[in-house]
């Protein structure tokens, strides 16, 4: 996946939002090595930098380790902090959002799920 050129986001978020996704699709698990600086630059087609900063703000909060000499790995429960985050963002941020927009648009919670399992 590449971040490409024309998006509303700052690559930085993009970038942070790639990891996560990653962390949060099991891509990469506890422990797992992360792509380095360079290599992942290189395959978003972003400045090193910016994957840098990036790389620091996990680093900063916990859900990555670095290792000396070794690279940058995933922290132990770096996905169930992900998840409940992410959780928290959507409930407070999108769910709103969404759930003022089916009242208006006459969308029954209840036969959307309906519908979903069928």
């Amino acid at each position: 996946m590449t971040l490409g050129r024309q998006h509303e986001k700052p690559v930085y978020v993009r970038l942070r939002e790639t990891i996560a996704d990653a962390i949060l699709a099991g891509k990469y698990t506890d422990g797992d090595p992360l792509p380095s600086v360079r290599a992942l630059a290189a395959e978003q087609q972003a400045n090193p930098l910016t994957v840098a900063k990036a790389y620091q703000g996990f680093q900063d909060e916990g859900l990555i380790i670095v290792r000396r000499g070794v690279g940058m790995f995933v922290a132990p429960g770096a996905r169930a902090k992900l998840n409940a985050s992410e959780r928290n963002r959507f409930l407070k941020e999108e769910w709103p959002q969404i759930s003022a927009r089916m009242k208006r648009l006459g969308i029954d919670p209840a036969k959307l799920m309906e519908r979903d399992r069928a």
